[in-house]
């Protein structure tokens, strides 16, 4: 993942993780496990374990612990009222966001396709 991917996702982690919690509870190493398989593959486990302090203290997830059997218990968390409200207003966040850059990205293509045409007519005319 470039430096470019990496400050972008960092913007919307919170988000995600939320939508990784809304599907089950899950404990810290699970979540960047799920993040692993869904392409984030360079998420490292103290940047979820961050996220994860910041939600339990904005109150958007409930925290049970649970005994291992391979260690200490884990804490798994679970998005509670306040959460799904959070992730709502992400995803209508994403989609406004998501709309607009796509307009961008369709107008720089037909910007760049226009630019091409003209460059060929030009030269053709040459």
């Amino acid at each position: 993942m470039g430096k470019q991917q990496t400050e972008m996702l960092k913007g919307i982690l919170e988000g995600i993780v939320l939508a990784i919690l809304a599907r089950r509870p899950a404990y810290g190493y699970e979540i960047t496990a799920s993040l692993r398989d869904r392409g984030f593959t360079d998420t490292a486990e103290g940047t979820v374990y961050a996220i994860l302090v910041r939600i339990e203290q904005k109150g958007l997830v409930d925290v049970e612990k649970v005994p291992s059997e391979k260690g200490p218990p884990r804490k798994v968390y679970t998005v509670n009222a306040a959460g799904t409200t959070s992730l709502d207003e992400f995803w209508q966040g994403w989609t406004f966001l998501a709309d607009r850059v796509a307009q961008l990205r369709d107008d720089h293509a037909r910007h760049t396709t226009d630019a091409d045409t003209t460059d060929t007519h030009t030269t053709q005319e040459n």
